[in-house]
């Protein structure tokens, strides 16, 4: 279990997560908190990552480094992101055993689950199935992360555990147009057709695709509560329980930043959807005493708020 003056290294403490994680651990006291920019430390340099763990000695690793993006870029990207991604966690990872690093958390990804899951989806469904193809190799590279994790733990009788959000949002994120995930395009969007009067905004596909949101400070959170506690296996989910349909995203997120305005949709059925569905059971993290505490409405405006703050060129 950490204490205040533990030292915590967090990996990839500049990205939408580690940045959110670092935030919560100095709410919350903690002192001793490592990080590293990527000018200085190239994760996927094997050498330079185990030198510089084994150098500063961490007791806790946070993994929250990793090469991520929308369906755009997880599409037309696919060596890309199989090879970072299977370079930053392996590379973390090893270096953390041969460090004599007992306690890692590692960030995995709801889409490690296959496509056509029930719902809401278990993390005993991990591997059961076809994946979703726009993704796949963002997914099976996690998924390597998770069997290294779990691999680490029975042989080395390490504690290294791995955490499987749902959609994430919050401040931070990305908002570009070709590598943004759907909310923070459509906060994007939205903010675009109150500020231009325009008539209407495109969504890819036909817009039933039904995803669930979690604010990214309730992910820290979660991300440093299983840190402290324990729970059988070595994934968990972190959810809200709630889901809605991309175009009911619209309404919801207008309902915030463009109140009163009535926003049109043009569907480009000429682009994926996706997976149809992606609502995680969060029965597990419940039962091992965290849910989350932000309401969806109040995420929202926090993070237009963060949106407004760091693109000033989309100010009234």
């Amino acid at each position: 279990m950490m204490n205040l003056n533990s030292k915590i290294f967090v990996a990839g403490h500049r990205g939408l997560v580690g940045s959110a994680i670092v935030r919560k651990l100095k709410k919350k006291g903690y002192k001793n908190i490592i990080t590293v920019n990527r000018s200085r430390l190239d994760f996927t340099n094997q050498k330079k990552v185990y030198n510089f763990i084994k150098k500063i000695k961490p007791k806790f690793i946070f993994i929250a480094a990793a090469k991520v993006g929308g369906i755009k870029l997880n599409e037309n990207y696919k060596a890309d992101m199989i090879y970072n991604n299977l370079a930053i966690q392996t590379n973390l990872i090893d270096s953390a055993y041969k460090s004599g690093v007992k306690s890692l958390l590692f960030l995995g990804s709801s889409c490690v689950y296959p496509r056509n899951c029930a719902q809401p989806i278990k993390e005993e469904y991990l591997l059961t199935d076809q994946l979703e193809k726009t993704n796949d190799a963002y997914a099976i590279a996690k998924i390597a992360g998770i069997k290294m994790c779990e691999s680490y733990n029975e042989q080395f009788k390490t504690n290294y555990k791995c955490i499987m959000p749902t959609n994430t949002f919050g401040p931070n994120d990305k908002y570009d147009k070709f590598g943004s995930h759907f909310f923070p395009a459509l906060i994007k969007k939205i903010h675009e057709f109150k500020i231009k009067n325009k008539k209407e905004i495109t969504l890819w596909g036909n817009g039933n695709a039904k995803r669930e949101m979690i604010y990214v400070d309730d992910l820290a959170d979660a991300c440093v509560y299983f840190m402290n506690n324990k729970f059988k296996g070595t994934i968990i989910n972190i959810g809200t329980g709630r889901d809605f349909k991309i175009k009911e995203y619209v309404k919801i997120i207008g309902n915030v930043i463009a109140p009163g305005k009535k926003i049109k949709i043009k569907f480009d059925q000429t682009k994926p959807n996706g997976t149809p569905r992606k609502l995680l059971s969060i029965s597990r993290s419940k039962k091992h005493g965290w849910s989350p505490k932000t309401d969806l409405r109040d995420a929202i405006f926090k993070t237009y708020k963060d949106f407004l703050k760091k693109n000033q060129v989309y100010k009234d």
